[in-house]
């Protein structure tokens, strides 16, 4: 429910961060230095692009006048920035660098961009499909000391107060905090919009501004060593059984009952 007797929002930021696509088979470099990106598809992280496609929901509502999607990383990464324009969004920032940002760092880039933006609302996919880390959300809101809240199924916006109806381990629960807020977004939150022809021709007009990392202060020194790659081991090939007693005779062998 979206109370329009409230002032309207200034402005919503939304994380759009470029993985390899879900559904592309990801592979490890020979030498186990990193996984394989050369000519493989890559797209919005799916919880990012359910953040803005609520973003674009509270906005169509009248409950915001701007929506800005931000991403850190390489020149390309402008893709998937375009695609975030597509849908809907009205700007974009783009955080230069070409190399890997750990969540810390992209919560202290953000904070900095929020200085600058001062949006209501920081919208944020609970996690990356790539290092399924979940912790920018949570570090950001710290760091900006803010409320937050976390894995949102739904978003309801009442004046300066957002009631979110969260997904914990024990099923739903429903907080509500004060706006400026960080919301990160769960699976169920929505589904988001299919981009059409019209509006990717639409979104190359749209204004996509770079930034280079550097230009921010912000210390982005890694603070873990990835020493190795590895793929999950190969899943054995399965036996034929007779009956219940042969089944239950190959699990004790294997010491699963």
């Amino acid at each position: 429910m979206l109370d329009l007797s409230e002032p309207k929002l200034s402005k919503i930021l939304v994380g759009l961060k470029r993985v390899v696509d879900y559904n592309v088979r990801v592979r490890v470099k020979p030498d186990g230095t990193g996984v394989v990106t050369d000519g493989v598809k890559m797209s919005i992280n799916p919880f990012d692009e359910i953040a803005l496609e609520e973003a674009l929901r509270i906005k169509e509502k009248g409950g915001a006048t701007e929506v800005v999607v931000v991403s850190i990383g390489p020149a390309d990464t402008q893709q998937q920035l375009r695609t975030g324009l597509a849908m809907g969004a009205d700007r974009a920032i783009l955080v230069q660098t070409d190399t890997p940002v750990e969540p810390l760092a992209a919560a202290r880039i953000f904070l900095k961009l929020i200085e600058k933006e001062s949006p209501q609302i920081v919208l944020l996919g609970k996690q990356g499909i790539d290092d399924d880390n979940n912790q920018t959300g949570q570090m950001l809101a710290a760091l900006w000391d803010r409320p937050q809240a976390t894995f949102a199924s739904k978003v309801e916006l009442e004046g300066a107060k957002a009631k979110v109806t969260r997904e914990v381990d024990a099923g739903l629960e429903t907080i509500e905090v004060d706006l400026p807020a960080v919301l990160t977004t769960d699976l169920r939150l929505n589904e988001p919009r299919y981009v059409k022809l019209p509006d990717i021709m639409k979104a190359k007009k749209k204004p996509l501004d770079t930034v280079a990392i550097a230009s921010l202060g912000v210390d982005t020194a890694p603070q873990f060593k990835t020493t190795r790659y590895e793929p999950p081991a190969a899943r054995s090939k399965g036996i034929m059984v007779k009956d219940v007693a042969e089944l239950v005779a190959a699990l004790k062998q294997k010491g699963l009952v």
